[in-house]
C-alpha cells in the first residue's frame, strides 16, 4: 500500500466530462448530473483501507445531502487485473452490500482519473452548479478513525456552497492508497 496525499486542487477549473458504465448496468454521462446543485466526484475502490474507513461516512453524507440537490458519483479507476477486489463484478457486490446511495462507475481505461488528476483513493472533487472546482480535499480530519472526527471539512464546504458562500483558505489534502495504474507492478 502506497500512501499518497492529493495535490492542491486547481480551484475554478471546469470538471472534465465522462461516460462510464455503472454497477447498475447503465452508462452514466457527466451531463446526467447537470441538475445537481453541487456535484461531488470521488475516486474510490473496494480494497483500499482508507476508502473502507470512510465508506460509512460517505454513504451518510450522500444520503443527507441528496434532498438539497447534491449528487455524489463514485469512480473506480484501479487496475482490476492486478487488484481483483476492484473488478466490476466485485464493485457490483460492494455497492449492493453497502447500499450505495450514489452511482458507482468503472473507469476501465483510467482516462477519467487522468483527466481529473486523481492520484489516490479516496480523492474528492466538489463542483458548484457551474461545474467549477471549489473543493479538493479530505472528507474530514480523521481518515482512519471515525470516532475521532472533529471537523467534517467536505460537508462544511458543501454547506457553504449551498448557502451561496465562497470557500477561502487552506484545504487539507485527502490521503489514501495510490490509484493502481495499469502496467505498474502490484504492491
Amino acid at each position: 500500500m502506497v500512501l499518497l496525499h492529493t495535490p492542491p486542487g486547481e480551484l475554478g477549473s471546469t470538471a472534465p466530462g465522462f461516460s462510464l458504465p455503472g454497477v447498475d448496468d447503465r452508462t452514466h454521462a457527466f451531463d446526467d448530473y447537470r441538475d445537481a446543485s453541487i456535484l461531488v466526484v470521488m475516486f474510490i475502490c473496494n480494497h483500499c483501507p482508507y476508502v473502507q474507513s470512510v465508506e460509512g461516512r460517505l454513504i451518510a453524507l450522500a444520503t443527507e445531502m441528496k434532498s438539497q440537490g447534491v449528487r455524489f458519483v463514485a469512480i473506480n479507476s484501479n487496475d482490476p487485473t492486478n487488484y481483483p477486489d476492484d473488478s466490476f463484478a466485485n464493485m457490483k457486490s460492494r455497492a449492493a452490500e453497502k447500499g450505495y446511495p450514489f452511482d458507482y462507475l468503472c473507469d476501465e481505461t483510467q482516462d477519467v482519473a487522468r483527466a481529473y488528476g486523481a492520484v489516490c483513493t479516496p480523492d474528492f472533487f466538489v463542483y458548484d452548479q457551474e461545474r467549477k472546482l471549489r473543493y479538493r480535499g479530505r472528507l474530514d480530519d480523521s481518515p482512519r478513525n471515525p470516532a475521532a472526527v472533529k471537523s467534517q471539512e467536505m460537508k462544511a464546504a458543501i454547506t457553504t456552497l449551498l448557502e451561496g458562500g465562497t470557500l477561502e483558505g487552506h484545504q487539507h489534502s485527502a490521503m489514501g492508497c495510490s490509484i493502481k495504474w495499469r502496467g505498474e507492478p502490484p504492491g
